[in-house]
């Protein structure tokens, strides 16, 4: 079981960004581990869960970080973003605040990742339709305009949240690939100013998780 599990070819770093409550720690546990709860107590701290997944005929172990509160108090720092090679900016359909301060969450991710990370805006929380405050496009027509990835996804009810993370992780695998190819004669990746591959299994997962905030 143990052996299955260090079995990959890729680590792909992953952060959650946007305002707290709109079920960014659901997201993760709903895919990592198909759980949802409905305590909405904050925690403060950085957590973060991870999954493997086949893309093509890779391994990918994708490493999902949460701000897990941080983001009520702006103390979310650069090392959160270190080496991620991926985001989602979540925003709560209901509540249309959460989708005004889309933006300044972009700013923040683009101050201090990588100009080449893939970023997916998601409007979470279609189980509740009905007190729609965002309509899907004017946020879709955002993320066009922006260069995001868009979905709309609820971790109540598990709708698209598979499809959300499987996605991103496939877009960063084809970024990289191309610049592997990119890049074959000094065999370097600049995704991330470091090779996934080198960050993989050479490099045990607590390690990333025991940053200064």
């Amino acid at each position: 079981m143990g052996s299955a599990e260090e079995d990959y070819n890729f680590v792909f770093k992953v952060v959650l960004i946007g305002e707290s409550g709109v079920g960014k720690t659901n997201l993760l546990s709903r895919f990592t581990r198909n759980e949802f709860n409905h305590d909405s107590r904050t925690t403060i701290g950085v957590e973060f869960s991870t999954r493997t997944i086949l893309v093509g005929d890779a391994v990918v172990k994708a490493q999902i970080w949460d701000t897990a509160g941080l983001e009520r108090y702006r103390a979310i720092t650069s090392a959160y973003y270190r080496g991620a090679v991926g985001a989602l900016v979540v925003f709560d359909i209901t509540k249309h605040q959460t989708y005004n301060v889309v933006d300044r969450w972009l700013k923040e991710l683009y101050d201090h990742a990588e100009a080449s990370i893939v970023v997916m805006l998601v409007g979470n929380k279609t189980d509740l339709v009905q007190a729609r405050e965002v309509p899907m496009e004017e946020a879709k027509m955002f993320a066009d305009n922006n260069g995001l990835l868009f979905v709309e996804t609820s971790a109540l009810d598990s709708t698209n949240v598979e499809q959300a993370f499987e996605t991103i992780l496939k877009e960063i695998f084809y970024k990289v690939q191309k610049q592997k190819q990119r890049s074959s004669q000094s065999n370097t990746v600049s995704l991330a100013s470091e090779s996934p591959e080198s960050a993989a299994p050479a490099q045990t997962e607590k390690r990333p998780c025991c940053i200064a905030l």
